[in-house]
């Protein structure tokens, strides 16, 4: 590797660990009441080290919402066991997505809903989890309702994220992760 790449691959380290800083403030406090100036307080940087990470706060805010739903959903894949029954995965999936979203502050849920492009990036994560769990269910089960099971999942999984099913049952995500679970695998054992 010549200076040139090296210099490359050091500067892609370092904005990478910026992004990870910044999630785990995100993830604390949320982000819209904060601006560059506070991160870079907060971070202890300048605010031009934060603007290596994208050339305006909405975008860096993008950058590290689309960071942290990536990071999710490869740590997410990564907890399903392929030798695990069909049934079990299903739940197995939506307890890795629950532990994924545990440090996420209610700040951050609300934060992500008010700001268009982040809710962007979590709709289409969304999507993209109630399709898995739909092809979960279906090498489950082989049922024709899976793409019905996916769908209620989905919803459920945004009322989760909306702060509904806690306000309405009072479980936390966590418990409401692993309710959801229980429902789908009993629905598929009882079809």
């Amino acid at each position: 590797m010549d200076r040139a790449d090296e210099r490359v691959t050091r500067a892609a380290r370092r904005r990478e660990a910026l992004i990870g800083r910044l999630m785990d403030v995100f993830l604390d406090r949320g982000f819209a009441e904060l601006s560059v100036a506070d991160l870079a307080a907060l971070l202890r940087c300048s605010k031009s080290t934060l603007y290596s990470v994208a050339a305006s706060r909405e975008q860096i805010i993008t950058a590290v919402v689309r960071a942290f739903f990536r990071r999710a959903t490869g740590r997410v894949e990564a907890a399903l066991d392929a030798g695990a029954d069909p049934r079990e995965r299903v739940g197995l999936y939506l307890r890795a997505i629950s532990e994924e979203l545990a440090p996420a502050s209610p700040a951050f849920f609300a934060d992500l809903d008010a700001f268009a492009p982040a809710r962007e990036i979590y709709k289409q994560n969304t999507g993209f989890a109630v399709r898995r769990v739909q092809g979960l269910v279906r090498e489950a089960s082989g049922d024709a309702d899976a793409a019905f099971v996916g769908a209620v999942a989905g919803q459920v999984m945004e009322s989760i994220h909306r702060g509904e099913i806690k306000a309405q049952t009072g479980m936390d995500d966590s418990a409401a992760y692993a309710a959801l679970a229980s429902l789908i695998v009993a629905r598929m054992a009882a079809g």
